[in-house]
């Protein structure tokens, strides 16, 4: 069985992402965002960096299910997708309408995208590599 193309594509946008955000960690600025990632996922008390350094390594671990076709790889992929999409929804029904817009149709498209190739996750063997 070959790996469908979108999830590919998926997992290669959160590498990238994962990069960005561990590398932003290192040079973070304060006053860069109107809401800091840790606001965001409703945990203002844990420092902005430990929150990106979290998040980048829980979205390469997700990858590596997701690209492997592993089960958990799926339901990890829509569980965030599905928390990403409310909170970047409930950013825009607040006074932050413009960044968040992309960020939910992007929940929205990889949700609905990994539950259409559902069965490739749920077969018997994974991919070797």
């Amino acid at each position: 069985m070959k790996r469908p193309l979108g999830v590919t594509l998926i997992s290669y946008f959160y590498i990238f992402g994962a990069i960005v955000l561990l590398f932003t960690a290192m040079f973070y600025d304060p006053n860069a965002n109107s809401i800091d990632i840790a606001e965001r996922f409703a945990l203002p008390n844990i420092p902005e960096r430990l929150t990106r350094v979290i998040l980048a390594l829980f979205s390469l671990a997700m990858v590596y299910g997701y690209i492997r076709l592993k089960k958990w790889g799926f339901w990890t992929m829509v569980t965030y997708s599905v928390v990403f999409g409310i909170i970047s929804s409930l950013l825009i029904s607040g006074s932050f309408h413009q960044p968040y817009t992309g960020n939910m149709i992007f929940s929205i498209v990889v949700l609905t995208y990994t539950i259409y190739v559902k069965d490739s996750f749920f077969l018997k063997t994974s991919l070797p590599y």
